[in-house]
């Protein structure tokens, strides 16, 4: 283990809202060990498309300094209501019951957190413009992978080999855990 055991407050608040929504699939501790140590050097807006119940929103806010802002967007109301019980008197933070789509007007952003689950939701092309030139993105849950070109589930992970790839970013895929990795991705 690379991080002591303790939690942040927030993170704790997290996990409790989550339990009690009944919601099991959020940001593991060592992916948001890694959200707050990028969000410590980020100014400015950052954002985080599909929420759940904030696990992720709130590590992010466990590393954020100054007066950096988070939107967030989570398509279920009931999730993201549950989320905004989090950070309901921290106005840093702004939970939204809504389509990832609607933080797009509300970029750039300067640290984007983004699943992997739907490839062609997170895909390269429809996410870059959202980024600001120095800009980080964050793709969560993929299975690590030492092949070139990345191979999934027994095909080529066109996911992540695009954003590996793309001109536009600098890149590297960072294993968080055995069993899972990240891809960190800087807009040039």
């Amino acid at each position: 283990m690379s991080a002591p055991p303790e939690l942040p407050d927030v993170v704790t608040r997290a996990f409790d809202v989550s339990r009690r929504a009944g919601y099991v699939s959020f940001c593991r501790n060592e992916t948001g060990r890694l959200l707050a140590m990028l969000a410590a050097t980020r100014s400015g807006v950052m954002a985080e498309f599909g929420t759940g119940c904030g696990v992720g929103t709130a590590w992010l806010r466990s590393g954020m300094r100054g007066d950096a802002h988070i939107l967030t967007a989570e398509l279920d109301e009931r999730l993201a209501d549950a989320a905004a019980e989090i950070f309901v008197d921290d106005p840093q933070v702004e939970v939204l019951a809504a389509d990832w789509s609607t933080l797009g007007g509300k970029g750039p952003f300067s640290l984007l957190f983004l699943d992997s689950g739907d490839p062609a939701s997170v895909a390269v092309d429809k996410i870059a413009d959202l980024v600001e030139p120095g800009g980080i993105v964050v793709l969560d849950d993929f299975v690590p992978c030492e092949l070139w070109p990345p191979i999934t589930y027994g095909r080529v992970d066109v996911l992540r080999e695009q954003w590996l790839t793309d001109e536009r970013f600098t890149a590297v895929e960072v294993m968080v855990a055995s069993d899972a990795s990240a891809v960190v991705a800087t807009r040039r």
